[in-house]
């Protein structure tokens, strides 16, 4: 029986989230191998939603000044990858070996550089970002630096799978166990999960992404072409890293707008300037009905919890 069926909730007290009972010990560990890609450009002129042309850096490469920590808006560029976009083959991204990594990468893994000047180098993924289909990894700025684009990084996969034994209504995809109990979740009275995010997301705002079969691989866009509504919610004070909540969005079979629905995220790339376009979300958790409580929490960030990236540089 699971804890939150029948009358197990009879008071009001909160559970930390190291106490929440997964399946982790069942989960398969992947060795998965795969290294820098090259920053990408279409070789011609963009065009933002309105209407104007642009040349502007953008998906890929070795990004050394921007990480998980800063914010998602202001940078001069379009779709910016923070840290370190991987692949496991740059001419290949939709067959194998690339749609493994994708699928099998997940938030929290730790990456090894395992070639190279700055072989024995380590960091964390963040999240995969759809139609590039890269892997971000964020590494210290030095260990960027001695970074080749033929160099060899290393993913200790795992998470794909992953189960929250008490709350079989509420799906995880994306999520390594470490950055799991990592969250500052905490269970409260009724069977639901309050998680700490930066920022609430109207389902109006989700665009590019939506309609996808499924959230193992990939990411959707937070739209940013109303200025008013960007505004209101506070989305252009989103940080790369940040946990957010999509309201009355599921996520279990694909991505698809349903009321009363909720979905945790973290954000993986920077605000965009096309339409439909925007700071991209990896899916983390979802449930199709609000067990999921989201609280927020400026301090909702990977970056915050594992030290890493612009904390990190913060020292």
């Amino acid at each position: 029986m699971h804890r939150c069926s029948g009358d197990f909730f009879l008071n009001k007290t909160f559970i930390p989230a190291y106490m929440l009972h997964t399946n982790e010990q069942h989960l398969v560990e992947f060795l998965l191998q795969c290294q820098p890609g090259q920053p990408r450009t279409r070789g011609n002129w963009e065009v933002d939603h309105q209407g104007r042309p642009f040349l502007l850096p953008s998906i890929g490469g070795i990004t050394l000044n921007v990480q998980v920590g800063d914010p998602a808006f202001g940078w001069q560029g379009d779709h910016i990858e923070p840290g370190v976009s991987c692949t496991a083959d740059t001419q290949k991204p939709f067959e194998h070996p690339n749609v493994g990594l994708q699928m099998y990468s997940c938030a929290g893994n730790i990456a090894t550089i395992a070639t190279g000047e700055a072989k024995g180098s380590t960091g964390r993924v963040i999240g995969h970002h759809g139609g590039s289909e890269h892997v971000i990894v964020d590494f210290e700025r030095e260990a960027k630096e001695k970074l080749l684009y033929t160099d060899t990084i290393i993913i200790r996969a795992k998470g794909q799978g992953l189960k929250l034994m008490d709350y079989p209504d509420i799906t995880l995809f994306n999520l390594d166990p470490a950055l799991l109990h990592a969250m500052k979740i905490r269970e409260a009275e009724g069977c639901v999960l309050e998680v700490p995010v930066t920022t609430l997301v109207p389902a109006v705002c989700m665009g590019s992404g939506i309609g996808s079969a499924h959230v193992a691989k990939g990411d959707y866009d937070i739209m940013t072409s109303d200025a008013e509504t960007v505004k209101e919610y506070g989305i252009d004070k989103i940080r790369l890293g940040d946990f957010v909540a999509l309201q009355d969005h599921d996520n279990r079979f694909g991505r698809a707008y349903r009321k009363g629905a909720i979905t945790i995220g973290i954000v993986v790339h920077s605000d965009c300037l096309e339409a439909g376009h925007g700071p991209g979300v990896t899916t983390l958790m979802t449930s199709a009905s609000p067990l999921i409580r989201p609280v927020l929490d400026p301090k909702a960030n990977i970056a915050d919890l594992f030290g890493i990236g612009t904390i990190f540089a913060r020292g």
